[in-house]
């Protein structure tokens, strides 16, 4: 069986499995995938290049995805797209298979994932609590391992604060790094389309293939002084009422950032603070009137069926906004953004808690506009401010996940991933042969605790050779020149996991440094070139499944 129709199959049995019909708003038949799958593959076995071949993702409900209907969370609303949003086609240009799309806070509005007629979207861990908005679906899809990573959008947060709550990673680019063409506005010039994923790399090569030069000039960063990663920190007191033991989870997020080198300096965090009560206290919630408040009073006007109630509200009250305003909020808020810029200064990243905290279904059933204004405390300024932010797992905090997130200036997206590295757990491992998903020694890292991160290749620099082992078992050597791409998987496991295997690591086989596809270099197995005498050069299989298969 082909590896995408495999993964299609692993993927629609695990959707069974989770019984969470209210992530998707619409499922593509399985019959359509498994064909786009065999498509797939035909094609990488006719040599083309599809880097993210095999690879599973889901968009947010209010991207275009053709086939299928968008809806934003409304099925008045509906309509056929004619193609696919950019950023839905460039992922399908470089091989992944799109499943659906998925449910979503309506029209965006809501950082809590229970304002959608398709049904609340539970969390992927505790079910009596909220997934998290707008991008619930999207969210949950990936932390439930349905898909290997999902498409959101974030204008207060909703790329991630469902990320947190649910134990991924959210990226939340420089606005105008993706396009949001093919997405339904909520606020146009704050919008932007987000990556969800359960690590880090993951997302981050997802994120390579979406982006294209900004539709904006690029703005001259200034000038790094050299050093090491200078991060600033608030008060606690500013950090406001947060749920028991997030404030210390914070810190020890914070000192192991100090422990990997970098410098902690303080923050007055109150410009922040008090620009994120602007975006929906203020005029700015008018411009989601602009996107779909017209269409909403026509709903309403024939019975308002479909609609939710808060956000029609929310987007209907935006109506009767007087202009000037807007032209009052427009001078605080440039004010405000000054005094954050300067806050932040020299500082590399500044380290926050995203959410702060999580609560059950039913206490936002009982207030869903306070606590949906408490979960944007530290989320709903950075597009306000036009800076870039990534969202991370920093551990758990009575069973239930907890992040934080890294926001620094424009354009600083790879800067705030590198720094975010530091947070991230365990190590990274890539294999190549009889380790890989589904082969005899697999079950030995998932005994470990590892989990899958991504499937990738080598840098051409390799060659692949069949030993006369017990299990069978391919050699990987390092040679540069005259090497080719060998399929590789890239592993995360605990450290002391890492250890326990390289001690009972038999020879011929060693740990070295791996070099990816993608330039980076992660530890893996290698094979000492004296035991390849007796062994056969199968690099022109470029994997050791087709190998396998050829046999």
């Amino acid at each position: 069986m082909s590896s995408t129709v495999s993964r299609i199959r692993a993927a629609y049995a695990r959707i069974d499995a989770v019984d969470r019909p209210e992530i998707w708003i619409d499922l593509r038949p399985r019959e359509e995938t498994e064909a786009e799958a065999r498509a797939i593959d035909e094609r990488v076995a006719a040599g083309e290049r599809l880097p993210l071949a095999g690879r599973l993702f889901a968009a947010k409900g209010n991207i275009d995805v053709r086939g299928l209907p968008t809806t934003a969370g409304c099925p008045a609303y509906a309509y056929e797209p004619e193609a696919d949003a950019p950023v839905v086609a460039r992922l399908r240009a470089a091989g992944a298979l799109v499943l659906g799309t998925t449910n979503l806070d309506q029209f965006a509005t809501g950082l809590v994932g229970t304002r959608s007629p398709y049904g609340a979207v539970r969390n992927a861990i505790d079910p009596t609590r909220i997934s998290g908005g707008s991008s619930s679906g999207s969210a949950v899809a990936v932390a439930l391992g349905i898909v290997d990573f999902a498409l959101g959008t974030d204008t207060a947060g909703s790329g991630r604060v469902p990320a947190a709550l649910n134990g991924i990673v959210g990226l939340k680019p420089t606005r105008g790094l993706l396009p949001t063409t093919g997405v339904v506005p909520a606020c146009a010039s704050l919008d932007c389309v987000t990556v969800f994923a359960r690590t880090l790399p993951e997302a981050e090569q997802a994120l390579s293939y979406l982006a294209a030069p900004p539709d904006r000039a690029l703005p001259p960063l200034p000038q790094r002084r050299p050093g090491p990663w200078r991060i600033a920190i608030p008060p606690l007191a500013q950090l406001g009422e947060m749920d028991e033991g997030w404030a210390t989870a914070y810190e020890e997020a914070a000192d192991r950032l100090a422990a990997s080198g970098a410098v902690l300096r303080p923050l007055d965090l109150t410009p922040f603070t008090e620009a994120a009560a602007m975006l929906y206290e203020g005029a700015f919630v008018a411009e989601r009137y602009t996107a779909v408040g017209p269409f909403i009073d026509e709903l309403l006007a024939s019975g308002g069926h479909g609609l939710d109630p808060t956000v029609s509200g929310i987007v209907t009250r935006a109506r009767d906004i007087p202009a000037h305003r807007l032209f009052t909020d427009q001078d605080r808020l440039s004010a405000l953004r000054t005094r954050a810029l300067a806050e932040l200064s020299d500082a590399d990243a500044l380290l926050l808690p995203t959410a702060p905290g999580h609560p059950t279904l039913a206490e936002v059933a009982a207030d869903p506009l306070g606590a949906n204004a408490r979960l944007g405390r530290f989320t709903n300024s950075t597009n306000l401010f036009d800076l870039a932010a990534v969202a991370v797992p920093a551990g758990e905090v009575n069973g239930l996940p907890f992040g934080v997130m890294l926001i620094g200036p424009a354009f600083t997206d790879d800067r705030l991933a590198t720094v975010a590295r530091a947070l991230e757990p365990g190590v990274s491992l890539a294999v190549v042969g009889a380790h890989l998903t589904g082969q005899p020694l697999n079950p030995q890292l998932l005994s470990l605790g590892a989990v899958l991160d991504r499937t990738t290749t080598t840098a051409p620099a390799y060659r692949l050779y069949a030993l006369p082992t017990t299990p069978p078992k391919p050699g990987l050597v390092y040679v540069g020149e005259g090497g080719a791409e060998i399929e590789a998987e890239v592993w995360r496991l605990p450290s002391e996991g890492l250890g326990r295997l390289l001690a009972g690591l038999p020879r011929p086989m060693a740990l070295g440094k791996l070099e990816l596809t993608d330039g980076t270099k992660v530890p893996g197995f290698l094979c000492e070139p004296s035991a390849l005498a007796d062994a056969e050069d199968i690099t022109r299989h470029g994997s050791w499944r087709h190998y396998l298969n050829a046999r």
